[in-house]
């Protein structure tokens, strides 16, 4: 993604190129960051009274006139305006409105201590929305087993490989549709992560054996992406939105609830089985799951807290 030659505003085209080829973000992360600056200058201009509209029609405000002179007097106050904006007219969610508080941190950080494009960072002050952790989903052991089952059935080695890989790996669906034939080597799968970070993930034999079963029918002739590992029907790297829509597929020919889980939600099966059932320690899992904080893995120790369970067996008024 291109943003010197993008059509993007001025005052934060700058930001979007420092975010992906300095810091490494990906390129979903930067379009999410343009995104959310895109509505907030929209908002910017309607709050400072500078268009003649209606608050339902911020969307078509333009601003690509707008300049750093513009930027320089946006107080904090003005931040607190936009996020109430976002809270009560368009109904962001506490998380959501949380990614639009980290955007905007980056920005005027940016804008302030690198750049020095303005005088002040009016988001230093910035407080994020408390978020509610809740517990994340994932499928048990016998439904994963009736998920696999209903994709052996439809004698496709491809998708067979595709969801065995997501409830062992644990991978993220950007994950697996950059995977090349070269990552495969032997008994790991390099796969490169978010911020473009590349980390190894071991391989059981009946992985091994899916990808060797899928590689045997896998096509050869008019293959317009020879690297990838995985292909569309047309012979094309197999695409996110394929991959959601196949997995959706199988989870209601399995007889599970499609609206309760995902792609994502199979990352989710495939931590907690390793937590659960492997013993995995929490190290081991953030290296495997690619997460940079080792609170973000924390949530899977509240699935099945071994040392809590005991100790609410063993209390003496327990056993009354």
């Amino acid at each position: 993604m291109d943003f010197r030659t993008a059509d993007e505003p001025i005052v934060y085209r700058e930001f979007l190129i420092y975010m992906q080829t300095i810091k490494g973000k990906s390129p979903n992360t930067v379009k999410e960051y343009s995104l959310d600056l895109k509505i907030f200058f929209k908002f910017m201009k309607y709050h400072f009274g500078l268009v003649d509209c209606s608050i339902d029609q911020i969307d078509d405000i333009p601003i690509n006139e707008l300049d750093y002179s513009f930027v320089n007097q946006i107080k904090l106050t003005d931040l607190f305006e936009y996020l109430s904006f976002m809270s009560d007219v368009r109904k962001n969610k506490p998380s959501t409105r949380a990614r639009k508080v980290a955007c905007l941190r980056s920005y005027f950080k940016y804008m302030n201590s690198k750049a020095h494009y303005i005088d002040d960072n009016p988001a230093k002050d910035l407080d994020s929305p408390k978020t509610k952790q809740s517990m994340p989903r994932y499928l048990e052991l016998d439904e994963c087993k009736a998920l696999l089952e209903t994709v052996r059935k439809s004698n496709s080695e491809r998708d067979y490989a595709i969801i065995f890989l997501f409830l062992n790996c644990g991978m993220r669906v950007s994950e697996l549709v950059g995977i090349n034939i070269s990552d495969v080597r032997e008994d790991t799968l390099v796969v490169t992560g978010k911020g473009n970070k590349e980390r190894i993930i071991y391989l059981n034999n009946a992985c091994i054996n899916a990808i060797k079963a899928y590689m045997k029918v896998r096509p050869v002739d008019g293959v317009k992406d020879r690297n990838a590992l995985f292909l569309s029907k047309q012979n094309k790297r197999i695409s996110v939105k394929t991959v959601q829509w196949l997995v959706k597929k199988y989870i209601k020919e399995a007889n599970l609830d499609e609206s309760k889980f995902s792609v994502h939600k199979l990352r989710h099966t495939a931590a907690t089985i390793m937590y659960k059932y492997g013993e995995t320690d929490l190290r081991t899992l953030q290296e495997i799951l690619g997460h940079e904080q080792l609170a973000t893995t924390q949530i899977y120790t509240h699935i099945d807290d071994k040392e809590r369970r005991k100790a609410a067996d063993n209390n003496p008024l327990g056993k009354i």
